[in-house]
């Protein structure tokens, strides 16, 4: 953007209810400071207004969530729309007279800021839009994986208030970790109701919904139940309450499918990760989306940048001869890390070359967090290359990776 082609400059510190605008002419005159209504008609109306002084550029603080609205009347009525991200605001603000934090405050800094310092700004641009898009659904997956375990906890619990495994046998617990279809419609989840169905019954119905280990649970479970021979008070409710849950975690289950699908589909939404069809080990779709969501419209130079924005690189501390070493980073984007750490973590069962690297750094004497910390490094450094040069992923690359620490 061209700032000497801008008359006007609207600063917008955006709000769930109402936002508060600063107008600023370009020789620095405040045109407008009021509080604005976060509705359609009443912004077209500010922005028309404003209009009658010239260009106009609108900058707001969040061009996501509370402040879409915003943007998305400026993009129609075919305004210039940038944003100043939140510490950039932050630090400016720091630099101004004064030391309270008003809504009126930072809509000025932000209009400032766009009038004296547009290097600072940010275009909103096709790729943030994807971001909010993939931001919301990452967001809402994560809180179904919470509820999941919050679930399966539940699920796995009721079987030692009926039937408590001796130290022998935990087919109590295990009567717990049957698929969720099969506790949605068993033959009676009541221990005596298992009882009466016998070994075969329970092992067919657990072979039909597809557990592994089907014949050694059904063992389990039938061996506990032969010897409890009392009846635990509340084992007639937990017998009620047990298929609800199970129907529960089943919908949390199909709800995770459909937002993976939302998210992972090139043709009805964001873009995937580089090679769908070779993807990298362990990088599914939730880690995928996470990622896009995280660094989509993020510039980085090297790996080692993403890394560092990721938590992912070690941190150094030295201080003359006394202090030296390095310690895992306690900053960083939590998100990105969280998701890295478990795409490597799964990269292990399903990547010889993922485990042949984790086995070296245990072999170095390195714990197994650290170790898959080390191979997450690795990992975003993969990505980083594979999307910088357009590639698919390819487990022996000719270049060598830097090294993780």
């Amino acid at each position: 953007m061209d700032i000497e082609d801008i008359d006007v400059f609207i600063g917008i510190d955006v709000g769930k209810a109402e936002h508060w605008a600063t107008a600023l002419s370009q020789e620095g005159r405040k045109v407008l400071d009021r509080p604005l209504p976060n509705d359609e008609e009443r912004l077209r109306a500010l922005y028309k207004k404003l209009a009658d002084h010239g260009t106009l550029l609108v900058v707001v603080d969040q061009p996501a969530t509370i402040g879409a609205l915003a943007v998305a009347v400026a993009q129609d009525m075919g305004i210039t729309v940038g944003y100043l991200p939140g510490l950039s605001m932050r630090r400016i603000a720091d630099l101004t007279p004064g030391s309270a934090k008003t809504d009126a405050k930072d809509a000025a800094v932000i209009a400032q800021a766009a009038r004296t310092m547009p290097h600072t700004l940010h275009a909103i641009s096709t790729s943030d839009e994807e971001t909010a898009a993939l931001s919301m659904l990452t967001g809402f997956d994560l809180d179904l994986a919470r509820q999941v375990n919050q679930t399966k906890g539940r699920i796995r619990g009721q079987p030692f208030t009926q039937t408590p495994p001796s130290p022998r046998d935990r087919g109590g617990a295990l009567a717990g970790r049957t698929t969720p279809s099969w506790r949605s419609s068993p033959p009676g989840t009541a221990p005596a109701d298992l009882k009466r169905a016998g070994k075969a019954r329970i092992d067919a119905k657990l072979k039909k919904h597809g557990c592994r280990r089907h014949a050694t649970w059904a063992a389990q479970i039938g061996s506990a139940l032969e010897h409890q021979t009392v009846v635990v008070a509340g084992t007639d409710a937990a017998a009620v309450v047990l298929p609800h849950l199970a129907r529960q975690l089943i919908a949390l289950h199909a709800q995770r499918a459909d937002v993976a699908a939302q998210a992972g589909d090139p043709g009805a939404g964001p873009p995937s990760l580089p090679g769908p069809d070779h993807p990298c080990p362990g990088s599914g779709v939730p880690a995928a989306a996470v990622f896009l969501a995280e660094t989509l419209g993020k510039t980085f130079d090297t790996g080692a940048h993403l890394a560092s924005y990721a938590g992912l690189a070690p941190v150094t501390r030295r201080s003359g001869s006394s202090i030296r070493g390095e310690h895992v980073s306690h900053g960083g984007n939590k998100r990105l890390k969280r998701a890295m750490f478990l795409s490597a973590f799964a990269s292990l069962r399903s990547d010889p070359v993922s485990r042949a690297y984790y086995q070296r750094k245990r072999d170095q004497g390195k714990r197994h967090n650290q170790a898959v910390l080390a191979l997450a490094h690795r990992r975003i450094l993969t990505l980083h290359a594979m999307i910088r040069d357009g590639a698919l992923y390819d487990p022996q690359p000719a270049t060598k990776l830097p090294a993780a620490a």
